[in-house]
């Protein structure tokens, strides 16, 4: 009897202890957290655009991304599932190249603008340490379009709504603070134009109506964040 009442304490001890344990195991991963992030930022036309008309533009843009994110994770067991959002920008750009366009005066400049992004993840614990996630969500680009036709200048917004799907690993260096490295794709398929001018608007909207787009986006990014 004494046995079997110490055999029982002795398993209700290792139980108590093993729950602790794996809850700071999955610490890492889990709660509300902020990130600065950066990398390599492309965008080009999707499968359905012919964009080779004219071999002076640029087939597609790039640049250096840069921006914050936060997020909120929850670990179940060897699984990590989490919300988030991002705020980032890019400093790809290009002047838009017709020699015709050019000697009529006319003339243009395309930039990146800022992107929102808001998303959920899930992912495995590969280690103690180490996330394995795969990622999508919602995104809203915005390019920045600046035309002249060599005596006014029209400054008009691109805003560009699509999905985004993406796949990364995460290290966490210590129970607050983490390092992560990721693949993101994106595809814009509906936009619009704001003017700046409402003038070209008689119901004062700055808007054109909704159409049809076809952009696609890579991103390699890095990041390095805080966990509360």
């Amino acid at each position: 009897m004494n046995k079997s009442i110490a055999l029982i304490l002795a398993t209700a001890s290792a139980t108590a202890l093993a729950v602790p344990a794996a809850a700071q195991e999955n610490a890492a991963f889990t709660g509300p957290r902020i990130e600065g992030i950066a990398g390599y930022d492309i965008s080009k036309a999707g499968s359905s655009v012919d964009n080779d008309l004219n071999d002076e533009d640029d087939q597609s843009i790039d640049g250096l991304l840069y921006g914050v994110g936060v997020g909120y994770d929850v670990a179940l067991g060897g699984f990590v599932l989490g919300a988030e959002a991002e705020l980032s920008s890019s400093t790809a750009k290009t002047e838009i190249v017709d020699g015709d366009l050019e000697d009529l005066g006319f003339g243009a400049n395309l930039e990146t603008g800022r992107d929102i992004y808001v998303g959920a993840r899930a992912g495995v614990l590969a280690g103690d340490n180490l996330l394995v996630y795969a990622k999508g969500g919602y995104t809203n680009a915005r390019f920045n379009l600046l035309a002249n036709n060599g005596v006014d200048e029209i400054e008009t917004d691109l805003d560009l709504d699509g999905w985004r799907v993406g796949a990364g690993a995460e290290y966490a260096m210590s129970e607050n603070t983490f390092v992560k490295l990721e693949y993101r794709y994106s595809n814009y398929s509906e936009g619009e134009f704001d003017f700046n001018d409402d003038d070209f608007f008689d119901d004062d909207t700055g808007e054109s109506d909704r159409f049809d787009a076809d952009l696609d986006r890579h991103q390699i990014a890095v990041g390095f964040g805080y966990r509360f």
